[in-house]
């Protein structure tokens, strides 16, 4: 392992992405070690939530390169913040977070229906690249096809099927809502403002309850704020981190 690093970051992919999504933001942020985290061959929702709370206590507990901070985007973010609630981190870097991914009718504005989740779980066990293919067309803004970044993400396929559901079924029935103020660590928020898949609304909603949260709003903008702003977002990051430890 590579001495002389300023902290860890754990990343927690989003759903369906394999770990390599962060790559070319990991090289824009030399200075720390980067842990990937691997969810995509996990049987159940259980065995997913296991596999980031053993990645998490295992940095945790290194006397290397501390302190820990823990990368998330989207279904990671949720998983992030779930394990700041369990007092496993030092830090979170958020990217189209949200506290509760399904929502009711009442709060639209800041989620998806119930509905809409459990037909794409239906639909990965019939044709998961379809699935994961339409998923990707919500991604990104009009402006962002243009420019060509949405070329930017990794194949489609990578996850097996159980590893698809067991994230869905995460998105369904874990939320952070309700240990929201628990959550002591600081935490960077990024969101795009035109964010189709998690509302912008919901990330203020997310930040509101956080007592230590700053919110970077990026505006045309959707899903993935990192693809294509590699630099801007790593400059963002390195001043925060500064700001936090000092490092």
């Amino acid at each position: 392992m590579t001495q002389g690093k300023k902290a860890t970051i754990v990343w927690l992919p989003g759903w369906s992405m394999p770990s390599e999504v962060f790559e070319q933001l990991c090289k824009s942020l030399p200075d720390y070690q980067h842990v990937h985290v691997n969810i995509s061959e996990a049987e159940t929702p259980e065995e997913m939530l296991s596999i980031t709370e053993d990645a998490a206590a295992k940095w945790q507990a290194s006397e290397i390169h501390k302190p820990l901070f823990i990368g998330g985007w989207s279904l990671g973010g949720l998983l992030a913040l779930r394990l700041a609630a369990q007092g496993k981190a030092n830090g979170l870097l958020l990217f189209a977070a949200t506290a509760q991914f399904v929502r009711s009718k009442s709060e639209a504005h800041l989620g998806q229906p119930d509905a809409y989740v459990r037909q794409m779980i239906k639909g990965a066990a019939q044709d998961a690249l379809a699935v994961e293919s339409k998923f990707r067309q919500m991604l990104w803004t009009e402006t962002e096809r243009e420019t060509g970044i949405a070329e930017g993400l990794p194949p489609i396929g990578s996850w097996t099927v159980p590893a698809l559901t067991a994230g869905l079924q995460i998105l369904r029935k874990v939320e952070v809502s309700a240990v929201r103020s628990e959550i002591m660590c600081p935490v960077l928020l990024f969101h795009g403002r035109e964010d189709r898949i998690c509302p912008y609304e919901g990330a203020e909603e997310l930040a509101a309850g956080l007592p230590y949260a700053k919110l970077h709003a990026i505006p045309d903008c959707g899903h993935v704020p990192f693809v294509g702003r590699e630099e801007e977002i790593a400059a963002e990051m390195r001043r925060w981190l500064e700001q936090q430890h000092g490092n």
